[in-house]
């Protein structure tokens, strides 16, 4: 499998405005995702967001760590694993992915106004164009959209 990595600069909403649209869009491409956050609370914090970004419904979801996460096209996990049969992994927090090569598709969400997490991603841009990732730059636009700023084979 070809894994491509999509690095998604966060400049004008936080993580838990922005990654529900994406989760949607993934969603409508017959996707299923795993979402690997950092802590418990961020987890917490993206599951309120999914019940409530959209007023017309809710993405479905479930916790890592549930008996039935295989069941949910959306599961929130703390440590890597694939519960769920995920094509697409969606990266909070900054670790660099060492599952990637399982998924058709590594979206690397980071927040743009934090220096630390800036130095971060471009790390790990490093790190996985030396392991042969194909990589995109995806910049968010000042009316939240999206735009391929750079990439790399």
């Amino acid at each position: 499998m070809s894994t491509t990595i999509q690095f998604y600069h966060l400049l004008s909403t936080s993580p838990e405005r922005a990654v529900p649209k994406l989760m949607e869009k993934a969603l409508a491409g017959g996707n299923r995702v795993v979402m690997l956050l950092p802590s418990d609370e961020q987890r917490k914090r993206m599951s309120d967001a999914l019940w409530t970004t959209n007023p017309d419904g809710f993405l479905p979801h479930g916790n890592g760590e549930d008996a039935r996460a295989c069941e949910n096209p959306i599961v929130l996990a703390t440590e890597e694993a694939n519960p769920n049969g995920a094509d697409i992994l969606c990266v909070l927090g900054g670790a660099h992915a060492a599952s990637a090569k399982d998924f058709a598709k590594v979206l690397d969400v980071f927040d743009g106004s934090n220096e630390a997490e800036v130095a971060a991603a471009r790390t790990r841009w490093s790190r996985y164009k030396a392991d042969g990732f194909a990589l995109q730059y995806v910049k968010q636009q000042p009316g939240g959209g999206w735009k391929v700023e750079a990439e790399a084979a």
